[in-house]
C-alpha cells in the first residue's frame, strides 16, 4: 500500500484505519532502517524508542527523516510525548493536515 501513496503521506480521503495502516508501514520502515533491522524482523510497536536503542540524537534525525518523507512538520516534543512507534503512528494518523502539534496541544 505504501508504494501507491503520494509523497506527503496518506491522503485525508482514506479512512482513519487505512491512513493509520499506511503511516505505520512508512514509519516502521524508517525505524527499522535506523535500527539496522532486516525487513523480516519484527519491530515492537509498544516498546519505547530508548528501549529499542535510539538516543535523543537519533530521535532528532528520525524526526527530520519523517518530516521529509511525510511532508509535515513534527514538533520535537512529539517524539518524547508519544514515545513508541505505535503511539507516534496513531498521533500522526489523527493529526490534522499541516504541521504536527505536540501531544500537550491536542484538542
Amino acid at each position: 500500500m505504501v508504494d501507491s501513496l503520494p509523497d506527503g503521506g496518506p491522503p485525508r480521503e482514506l479512512s482513519w484505519v487505512e491512513r493509520r495502516d499506511a503511516l505505520e508501514e512508512k514509519v516502521v520502515t524508517q525505524f527499522k532502517e535506523a535500527l539496522l533491522m532486516g525487513e523480516d524482523e519484527e519491530l515492537e510497536l509498544d516498546t519505547s524508542f530508548f528501549d529499542l536503542g535510539l538516543t535523543s540524537l537519533a530521535l532528532g534525525a528520525m524526526r527530520k527523516r519523517l518530516e521529509d518523507l511525510l511532508g509535515v512538520a513534527i514538533d520535537a516534543t512529539v517524539l518524547f510525548n508519544e514515545p513508541t512507534v505505535g503511539r507516534l503512528v496513531e498521533y500522526l494518523a489523527a493529526a490534522p493536515s499541516g504541521p504536527a502539534r505536540s501531544a500537550n496541544s491536542r484538542p
